[in-house]
This record gives C-alpha cells, sequence and structure tokens, in this order.
C-alpha cells in the first residue's frame, strides 16, 4: 500500500494497514518536524483514536472555557475533568511518524507526487504516484492524504461544498497563568466566523476562521482580536493561513485503486471546522479497507456510517450560527448547554447525537 501525505491522516492509515501485515510505504512532500497551521485543541474522539497510535504528545489539558460573543458578554464555564488536550502539531505529527517507523512502514520525506493513477481492467488492479524526479511508485491500493488542494484529491475528482480560511498566529507567552487550563472563543460578527485562543506551555496559538469570500475582513477580525487580548506587542512565532474545504455530500470519497482521507476527501466537521478527529478516524477507516477486496466500497460504507452523520448535523448547527450567534451564546450559558459542550469536548457526545433529540430538532427547525 501507498499513501500520499504524512499528516494525521496519512500516517493512521499507514499505521493500521502496516499493523496489519501490509507492506506500506509514505511518501511525504516535506521533512518532519514541520510545522503545521491547526488550532491543536484535541477533543476526547481525537484522544481516543490516537491513543491506539501513538501516546499523545500533550502540551497542556484545559478544563475551563471563557466565551465572548462580538467580544463582549463574557463569562466562563469550568469542568471538573478534562475538555480538550493541547497540541503542537509538528510534535503530534512526528510522533505519528515514529509510529509509523516502529509499525515497519517506509516513510520517505521530501518526496513530491506529482501525479497518482490506476491501472489495470476494470476499476484498476494497481495504483501508481509519480513523482516529480520521474519515479513511479505502484500499489495495490493508494490512500491519498495530500489534503483538498493535492494531486489525489483532483485525481479522484472531490468536490467542495463549503470553502473556509483560517488565519493563525503562534505568540511565545510563557506560561501565562491567566490563560493555564483555559481556552476562550470569540463568537464573531461575520456570519459563521468564531475565533480562539488555545495555551500551549510556552505560547498561545490566537485564530480566526470564517468563510473564504470574507478574507479581508477575517484579517481585520484576527488583527483587531489579538489587540483586544493585549497580545499585539508580540512578535509571532509562526503568522499563517489555511483553507479548510467540507466535502459535498455526492463527493466520491475513492476511484480505482485510489482512497481519500482526511482534508484530501473534504472530511472535517462543518461547524467548529475541527479536523483531526476526522482525519485520523478516516485514516484508520482507509487503512482498514485497503486490505479489503473492494476497498472503495467498504471504505464509503465505513464513512458513510459514521463520519458523514455527524458533518450532515454540523451542517445543520453551521446553517443556523450563521444567522443567530447570539442564540448559541445563550444556550451555554445555561446549564444544559454548558453539558452539552462539555460532553462533545469529551466525546461523549456527537452533533449527530445530540439532534436525535426531540428539543434539539425543534429548535433548529425554528430557527433554521
Amino acid at each position: 500500500m501507498a499513501v500520499v501525505g504524512g499528516g494525521p491522516a496519512g500516517l493512521a492509515a499507514a499505521v493500521t494497514a502496516a499493523r496489519a501485515g501490509a507492506r506500506t510505504v509514505v511518501l511525504e512532500r516535506g521533512q518532519h518536524p514541520r510545522y503545521k497551521t491547526c488550532g491543536g485543541g484535541l477533543i476526547g474522539i481525537s484522544r481516543g483514536a490516537a491513543a491506539d497510535l501513538i501516546s499523545v504528545p500533550s502540551r497542556q489539558s484545559v478544563d475551563a472555557a471563557t466565551f465572548t460573543l462580538y467580544g463582549g458578554r463574557e463569562f466562563t464555564r469550568r469542568h471538573a475533568e478534562p475538555l480538550l488536550q493541547m497540541v503542537v502539531r509538528d510534535e503530534f505529527d512526528d510522533a505519528l511518524r515514529k509510529a509509523a517507523l516502529d509499525a515497519g512502514v517506509t516513510v520517505r520525506e521530501q518526496a513530491l507526487v506529482r501525479s497518482v493513477d490506476t491501472s489495470g481492467g476494470g476499476s484498476g488492479d494497481t495504483a501508481s504516484a509519480r513523482l516529480v524526479d520521474g519515479e513511479v511508485v505502484t500499489a495495490r491500493v493508494l490512500i491519498g492524504a495530500d489534503g483538498s488542494g493535492g494531486v489525489t484529491a483532483k485525481r479522484v475528482g472531490a468536490k467542495f461544498a463549503q470553502v473556509d480560511v483560517g488565519l493563525e498566529v503562534e505568540l511565545p507567552v510563557a506560561d501565562p497563568p491567566e490563560w493555564a487550563g483555559r481556552i476562550l472563543i470569540d463568537w464573531g460578527r461575520l456570519p459563521g466566523s468564531y475565533g480562539w485562543v488555545f495555551p500551549k506551555g510556552d505560547r498561545l496559538t490566537v485564530g480566526v476562521i470564517g468563510d473564504r469570500a470574507s478574507g479581508p475582513a477575517l484579517k481585520a477580525y484576527l488583527a483587531e482580536f489579538v489587540t483586544r487580548l493585549g497580545l499585539d506587542g508580540l512578535e509571532p512565532l509562526h503568522d499563517s493561513g489555511h483553507l479548510t474545504r467540507c466535502r459535498a455530500d455526492d463527493s466520491p470519497l475513492g476511484a480505482g485503486r485510489i482512497l481519500l482521507a482526511g482534508d484530501a476527501a473534504g472530511l472535517l466537521e462543518p461547524w467548529t471546522r475541527e479536523g483531526i478527529s476526522f482525519a485520523l478516524r478516516s485514516g484508520i477507516l482507509a487503512g482498514r479497507a485497503a486490505l479489503t477486496v473492494d476497498p472503495v466500497t467498504a471504505y464509503t460504507a465505513a464513512v458513510s456510517e459514521g463520519l458523514a452523520a455527524e458533518m450532515a448535523a454540523g451542517r445543520q448547527l453551521l446553517d443556523v450560527f450563521r444567522k443567530r450567534p447570539a442564540l448559541f451564546h445563550r444556550a451555554l450559558r445555561t446549564p444544559i448547554g454548558w453539558r452539552a459542550f462539555a460532553s462533545m469536548c469529551q466525546g461523549r457526545l456527537t452533533f449527530d447525537r445530540a439532534l436525535r433529540h426531540a428539543p434539539a430538532r425543534a429548535a433548529l427547525r425554528l430557527f433554521t
């Protein structure tokens, strides 16, 4: 098996397949450890998936959350148990790389893939990746985990229904006591936008996300957000941005002997744009499906059974959030709303399960 992309989705797929006995190679264009724009907050589902692969290199445990609406109406809630674990993506991804090596995976770094294809009769008997230097790597199954703008998504014909842009700065702040074990979420004025502050020991990750069409306004939002927090005098360790793309319902998850996992498939939660849990879980599912007789059918069924339902629920919540962010802010102040938020952070509740409850469905219908 061959994997294009050495992030969480690709490495989870590689570890899964290799542990099951498959000869596996990962083709990664960069070199670990490498910086990756990412909030880095691991919810319970992410921690559960990662725990089967690695010992998670957590920088900080979070048990409190502060919420603001357009910078005002601030309140803070604290939970008796950890809500999130904070990671730095270069450390997290490198831990996955080491797990892949331990499982017998060949990890080839600085191996830039120019194109991928299938060959053979019918749906294709093999898949291949052509590197920029002309080398061709052939495998029974190829898993694309090179991002939504990568060559594998283009080859399979992935379609995306939602495109957002996330902007982020990492600021050097050595263990500030006011941020110990606490995150901040700010619901933004731009439709569907929000900002965050995530503490990671020696740094704070501060970012905003929203619709790509609001790019210039999002830049202004981030600048205002940093200034409001009194952090504008710090020189960022990193200042970056990235696109997130959510798949359309009819977007293919594979073609021939090629499967798409993680961002390449557009698998992430549409409202929060949380992607690590989807990357890890889809990678594991792809690694398992790659060992079956009909990988695309097996993988599509597995994704449809779980991840697709969570995405559909997140899309419903985003539709309401775009119109009524204050409604979400007020809901989180209530005991029921806070318990739901904590349960989702800890992995005991997903959006699709939450929306199975009659009151939640009725509220959505009222405000949609």
